[in-house]
């Protein structure tokens, strides 16, 4: 297993595309696959052609491409790859249509995200600004690809190597991690974790894909599955491999214990308020897709306060329904499992 890194400094910082090369599952030659493919842009395409050109390799001799979800800085040369090579696409099936760029899931994708910016009390200002961003990206997804659908369980060989397939959903709803699985009597050690857990940011939830019903919770749910799990080493999909995968799932699961404690403060303090005003009192003034991250952020833990039972939503806004005091934290996010 080899890493390029691709330069992609917009979205969690630098890509990572992750070869594998061994002999086919058949053992008719070798077999060469990729984890992830980084973002359509012309740099982000010649850092992985180079990358590829340096270990005697080009797209035309990729066979399979294992995307950990859809967001296009992991997924958006899939397509183009594809057309060179005629690799197998694996993705999960919720996102799937996403990736093949099916007409009608991605008409429904961007209505829901519309649909969020108002139920979240986007001013028009910040809203306007956000969708030209996002216009401006445009074609960033790259060309779309012919997928083969997966699903939890499922188990990939491609690149010599054995891969099985775990769905973590929070983050996107069709993400997965993939278990590096080789020695059959041997208990997996390692993964590919996409956006699951980062080694610096914690990956956006609520803002990240609109299509995640309580995202929060679901999660938190995936965290406590990477723990209990307990990897000696897991690479992600941007920045460096986390040597210490637990520990960083709990330490991620903790921001957000204390992000919920923050969240309940400002309502505390300022009265009902919507996803945007929640969202400025955390985080102040936001750019780029930030404009969407950070109240689709206040929205999950939001949410998940309301379906606890400790806030009620009416009129667009959150209040509390008891005093700050009587609020039992344990019970509405209970923490990470503390061994395995």
């Amino acid at each position: 297993m080899d890493r390029i890194t691709l330069g992609n400094e917009e979205f969690e910082g630098n890509n990572n595309t992750y070869v594998l090369a061994g002999d086919s599952a058949d053992g008719d030659g070798g077999s060469l696959a990729l984890v992830d493919t980084g973002i359509a842009t012309p740099d982000c395409r010649a850092d992985l052609r180079e990358g590829l050109a340096e270990r005697g390799y080009e797209f035309a001799d990729i066979d399979a491409i294992v995307l950990t979800h859809f967001h296009p800085d992991h997924s958006g040369l899939a397509g183009e790859i594809q057309a060179e090579s005629d690799a197998t696409v694996y993705v999960h099936a919720a996102d799937a249509p996403l990736v093949a760029q099916d007409t009608d899931a991605t008409a429904a994708f961007d209505q829901r995200r519309r649909d969020a910016l108002e139920q979240w009390g986007l001013p028009a200002a910040p809203k306007a600004e956000l969708l030209a961003f996002l216009e401006a990206a445009d074609g960033i997804q790259g060309e779309p690809a012919d997928v083969t659908p997966i699903e939890d369980g499922d188990v990939l060989e491609v690149g010599g190597h054995r891969l099985e397939t775990v769905h973590a959903p929070g983050h996107a709803a069709g993400l997965c991690w993939f278990e590096i699985s080789d020695g059959a009597e041997s208990d997996a050690t390692e993964a590919f974790v996409g956006d699951t857990i980062l080694p610096v940011y914690t990956p956006n939830v609520g803002g990240a894909d609109v299509r995640v019903e309580r995202p929060l919770e679901q999660y938190l749910d995936t965290l406590e599955r990477l723990v209990v799990r307990d990897y000696d080493r897991v690479w992600p999909g941007h920045r460096d491999p986390i040597e210490e995968p637990s520990e960083r799932a709990r330490t991620i699961a903790a921001h957000h214990r204390e992000r919920t404690e923050n969240v309940l403060e400002v309502l505390a303090d300022h009265g009902p308020a919507d996803p945007w005003t929640v969202s400025a009192h955390l985080f102040g003034d936001l750019e780029g897709i930030h404009i969407f991250h950070g109240p689709g952020e206040a929205y999950a833990h939001l949410d998940h306060l309301s379906q606890e039972g400790v806030l009620d939503l009416e009129g667009g806004e959150y209040r509390l329904t008891v005093d700050l005091e009587r609020v039992d934290l344990d019970a509405v996010l209970p923490s990470i499992t503390d061994s395995t």
